[in-house]
């Protein structure tokens, strides 16, 4: 389309183009960085990366300082000045040199972070089945499937890619990050399509094990208690009647006089579906993360009796991980938590345009759900800083491209200026605490059936 004339200083926007969707991340995607191995722990060298995103609806006509200074408040101002002196962001792929510059529809917001990753287990990925129509994996836990949340390297998705030379997967169904087990993905769209309609018919059987706290009964039981996600931030899910419809079948294993190895097959797909029931029913997995924490109460919340609003429960549940400083196996960080806190009262979508929502990953919604991948991620708040009286006169910030770090051969060592993260230590987790006793053992469908070996932890005469 032509170009229209322009009045007297009226800003130009360029038209919008066309984000490419679909699962493909090529080799400059993967080149960002690298890993290293440490401690029994697969870590991700800091890097640089762009978060994108068209201007949202509700900022047309406010200034990019008013939407810093409302939607993005765990940030302090001066670090927005400070990025704009560094070229991290851009407007139009034009420096933002003006803050006070007024947005307008179809404006293309790029900001530049210094990205850190939580670390996962160095457990490597094993490839159970391959051929030309899907690819069958043994998904280590604490290992999102794709890039979500926190996590980008650091991920099944592109594990494989990076390591296996095994890309463009499309997902066919998915598991939380702390479960383990069978994860298949479709080489092709149509392989995906076709599988896909099994999962909607109800076709695809599955079968997971864990490791449960007391005598779990002998005889089968079932749970269809309806299940109702409390909080997309950090990831909670609970029983409520006002909750989608579920079933679970149960069935003893093993029991050596502590624990005892259950068989579950879940019927339906919910958000974290087999934990929920375990914990309903009193027997919640021995190291779960969310369901088997004492800010559930006294019971656990056995029977659904929490005695606690969702907020107070989420709160409590919480502080219970930061006072044992692991609120990385939450998938979560302070500043998550402080971007939540800030923008609770805005609009839903003001937070999942901010960041992603780490309970897409955290607990990749459901054991076994369908999910639409995309190389395009929403914006993301750039990184706060604490030392504001630096970042306000600090007038040598180079843009990040000037600073390396693109290829993943910058050394970890090296800080970035603007980022809050190089200035903590954060204590590692164990690769112990890396592992939830959940294992997706077996998916069988019309025209395959895929098993993975039984877990260390679920042999019969294991013990803690």
């Amino acid at each position: 389309p032509k170009k229209r004339r322009l009045a007297a200083g009226e800003r130009y926007v360029p038209p919008p183009r066309k984000l490419n969707s679909g699962v493909s991340f090529s080799a400059e995607h993967f080149a960002e960085t690298s890993y290293y191995v440490e401690g029994g722990l697969r870590k991700v060298r800091p890097y640089y990366y762009d978060f994108r995103t068209y201007c949202k609806g509700r900022w047309v006509g406010r200034s990019l300082l008013h939407v810093f200074s409302t939607e993005f408040r765990a940030q302090p101002l001066a670090y927005y000045r400070a990025a704009a002196r560094a070229g991290r962001l851009r407007l139009n792929e034009e420096p933002v040199r003006d803050l006070d510059v007024v947005l307008k529809n179809n404006d293309f917001l790029r900001n530049t972070v210094h990205r850190h990753e939580p670390p996962v287990t160095a457990q490597p990925i094993q490839i159970l089945a391959e051929d030309d129509e899907v690819v069958v994996v043994d998904k280590p836990s604490s290992l999102p499937v794709h890039p979500c949340g926190r996590f980008r390297h650091n991920t099944v998705i592109f594990i494989l890619g990076k390591e296996h030379n095994l890309k463009e997967l499309h997902t066919i169904h998915r598991l939380d990050r702390m479960t383990s087990g069978v994860l298949m993905f479709a080489k092709t769209v149509e392989v995906s399509k076709r599988i896909d309609e099994q999962v909607r018919e109800r076709q695809l059987e599955k079968e997971y094990v864990c490791r449960v706290v007391g005598e779990f009964p002998e005889h089968e039981v079932v749970c269809e208690e309806p299940i109702l996600v409390v909080s997309y931030k950090v990831g909670v899910c609970r029983v409520d009647p006002k909750g989608k419809f579920c079933k679970t079948i149960f069935q003893r294993l093993s029991y050596n006089g502590k624990t005892s190895v259950v068989k579950c097959l879940p019927r339906t797909g919910r958000t974290h579906q087999i934990r929920v029931h375990l914990q309903y029913l009193g027997y919640p997995i021995v190291n779960d993360p969310i369901y088997n924490m004492e800010a559930w109460g006294p019971e656990k919340g056995k029977g659904g009796k929490i005695g606690k609003t969702d907020e107070e429960l989420l709160k409590a549940l919480v502080e219970e991980h930061r006072s044992k400083q692991s609120l990385d196996i939450l998938g979560i960080s302070e500043e998550d938590l402080n971007s939540n806190a800030e923008n609770k009262d805005s609009d839903n979508s003001s937070t999942e345009s901010v960041q992603a929502d780490p309970i897409s990953e955290n607990s990749c919604p459901a054991e076994d759900t369908k999910d639409t991948e995309s190389n395009e991620t929403p914006a993301c708040p750039l990184n706060s800083d604490t030392n504001l009286e630096t970042l306000e006169k600090n007038t040598e910030l180079g843009s990040c491209e000037n600073e390396g770090g693109q290829t993943g051969g910058k050394s970890s060592e090296e800080k970035d200026p603007l980022c809050v993260e190089c200035k903590i230590t954060r204590r590692d987790p164990s690769p112990k605490e890396l592992v939830m006793y959940l294992h997706a053992l077996r998916y069988k469908g019309a025209e395959f059936d895929y098993c993975s070996k039984m877990p260390e932890w679920a042999m019969e005469d294991w013990e803690e």
